[in-house]
């Protein structure tokens, strides 16, 4: 068990990272089509490096490119969820 990955995530050692089989996983490497989930709890593994992701945000399939950078965090966390608040002006004014 790698107890370095437990740390980046979260989770305890024993446990090892959370993650989801895809079923069409080689057919995403191959045609390059991205894979449509709703599993914004996964972790992402070293092996999904290229892949494209379109992560449920609760509205909306967003896509996601997987980088060796994002190894090790959850697909919710490049998915936002929640927008950015604006005023909007007012007719008094």
């Amino acid at each position: 068990m790698r107890p370095t990955l437990a740390v980046l995530s979260g989770r305890s050692a024993w446990k090892g990272p959370y993650f989801v089989a895809f079923p069409n996983l080689r057919e995403a490497l191959q045609n390059n089509v991205p894979i449509k989930t709703q599993a914004r709890s996964c972790t992402i593994l070293p092996n999904f490096v290229g892949l494209r992701f379109m992560v449920y945000n609760g509205k909306d399939y967003l896509p996601v490119q997987v980088t060796q950078d994002m190894v090790g965090h959850k697909l919710g966390e490049f998915s936002h969820t929640k927008k950015k608040f604006t005023y909007k002006m007012s007719k008094n004014k």
